[in-house]
């Protein structure tokens, strides 16, 4: 493991430590990093896939959506 340190206001830090009997603070900064990290890796994985269905070789032909619905919609 590697440490991390973090420099909050006395006023935080007073009160953090009011409350160090109800809550794990190294717990909820790491659950709170992994969360993050997690969302910041899903948002460029979105942006990474949605550029290269933008740049892919293949289409769809106009009106293909509509027709496909309207072929659902009849087939019931």
């Amino acid at each position: 493991m590697s440490v991390f340190s973090v420099k909050l206001r006395e006023e935080l830090k007073e009160k953090m430590e009011k409350y160090k009997d109800r809550v794990n603070w190294p717990e909820e900064v790491r659950r709170f990093i992994e969360e993050k990290i997690r969302m910041l890796e899903a948002e460029e994985s979105f942006k990474f896939i949605l550029s290269e269905l933008r740049n892919a070789p293949w289409s769809v032909p106009r009106g293909f959506s509509a027709g496909s619905i309207r072929e659902d919609r009849d087939s019931s």
